[in-house]
């Protein structure tokens, strides 16, 4: 049942945000950053957490859950480190995923030849 729900909940919050970039005139960019922010104050809330064990991967996986760990993390950082935390504590929390991405796209660049768009 997590599988089914995994992908449930997140195939609806795809669908919700193609629909969003479909229907109005917002930049993929400025949804991204939506996103992000959306995570971080439902994180605030208390309301993300719950929703997470819910929906495991689907909720986490998005931008939505970038969102709830750079909140978790600053969260971590400012209980230890006070207002410095708040610098510090979202960038800590998000760099292994980052430092993934930035490595594994740069294999996949050396690998299948990117070509520059026309």
């Amino acid at each position: 049942m997590d599988y089914i729900n995994a992908f449930w909940v997140g195939g609806l919050i795809c669908a919700l945000v193609q629909i969003l970039l479909d229907k109005t005139k917002l930049l993929p960019g400025r949804v991204m950053v939506l996103l992000v922010c959306g995570g971080a104050v439902l994180s605030a809330v208390g309301i993300y957490g719950p929703f997470v064990d819910f929906a495991g991967a689907g909720a986490s996986v998005p931008l939505l859950g970038f969102g709830n760990i750079l909140w978790e993390g600053m969260k971590k950082a400012i209980d230890k480190d006070g207002l410095l935390g708040l610098f510090t504590g979202g960038f800590t929390a998000c760099a292994a995923g980052v430092s993934a991405a930035l490595i594994f796209s740069y294999l996949a660049s050396l690998i299948f030849k990117p070509k520059m768009k026309d």
